[in-house]
């Protein structure tokens, strides 16, 4: 279609690295396209009937015209099939944006005045940037140690509020090797224009080569949170019930609450069930005896045991 060929003859839009980059500047190309189109029949006619049917002296009638009906019925018509052509459009690339695929890799990002830092799911930190694999779908499971901000990686047509005391997600797949820029969108304080970071593309073998450098977070910090604050003594690993449900398989699970209510076992839900565990009961667990862990926890320890119960299966 024409209107693609100038979207990418474009010099204006960023690198497109994802496939939802270039589907989303298609989208965005056929929005301004059909925009000035939609325009310059409207203005450019008003114009012209305005000048073909001056009153050219103080004498003239203005004739008596009924309403042509085929006429608005396609003033109407068109526009509509347009709006819902949009609509769907939308609709559908907004669904692919936000259905993060079964298999992506997981990323940890932390949000702080005024960096960003990365941790894997090996132990693996790094501030101000971090390595993806191209071609593989990584989920970025992202929170903020103090104030509001915004993920944004212009190249990959993605941002995300980084929110303090819970975790938002984005997902992308890289398509292109190389490095791509990732800014802070939201205003967090005095060096929010510094709040940059390095994207790393790299093939498959170098990524997993880069990676296998430390153990993995299924054990380490999260099992020695899960013992050290006592979270063994309510909770089992394998699936008997204790004072309080079992980790084993409660991870992407829907959960019965007291209340009558399903919730999905998320990261939102465990971070919000350690740090106010009031909130919501699971059914046929007794209510207001797990103490709330808000305050005796980091960031990390929140992310490392919420991965130790993601990875009991």
């Amino acid at each position: 279609m024409w209107w693609l060929s100038l979207a990418k003859a474009s010099s204006f839009a960023p690198t497109q690295a994802t496939k939802i980059a270039a589907e989303w500047d298609s989208l965005y190309q056929f929005l301004l396209v059909s925009s000035l189109v939609a325009c310059a029949l409207l203005i450019g006619g008003m114009i012209y009937f305005v000048t073909k049917y001056r009153r050219k002296t103080n004498h003239d009638k203005t004739p008596y015209i009924s309403h042509n009906s085929m006429l608005e019925f396609i003033w109407s018509f068109v526009p509509l099939v347009l709006f819902l052509m949009m609509f769907v459009w939308g609709w559908s690339l907004y669904y692919d944006m936000r259905t993060v695929p079964s298999n992506a890799k997981e990323v940890h990002v932390y949000g702080q005045q005024w960096l960003w830092q990365f941790e894997y799911k090996n132990g693996k930190k790094l501030n101000n940037e971090f390595v993806v694999p191209v071609g593989v779908p990584v989920k970025l499971i992202m929170t903020s140690k103090d104030v509001l901000h915004s993920f944004y990686v212009p190249s990959f047509r993605i941002k995300q509020d980084v929110i303090p005391g819970r975790y938002t997600d984005l997902w992308f797949q890289a398509e292109k090797l190389g490095e791509f820029h990732v800014f802070c969108t939201e205003y967090c304080g005095l060096d929010h224009s510094k709040m940059l970071a390095k994207l790393k593309v790299v093939p498959l073998e170098e990524y997993e080569t880069w990676l296998a450098t430390t153990t993995e977070l299924t054990g380490g910090p999260g099992a020695q949170i899960y013992n050290d604050k006592g979270c063994v003594a309510c909770h089992s690993l394998d699936g008997s019930p204790k004072v309080g449900p079992s980790f084993k398989g409660a991870f992407g699970k829907n959960s019965m609450m007291d209340d009558g209510t399903e919730v999905k076992v998320d990261e939102n839900y465990l971070r919000e069930s350690i740090v106010n565990p009031n909130v919501k009961t699971v059914k046929g667990f007794p209510k207001a005896v797990m103490p709330s862990f808000q305050g005796q926890l980091s960031e990390e320890d929140l992310t490392a045991i919420i991965e130790f119960i993601k990875n009991q299966k």
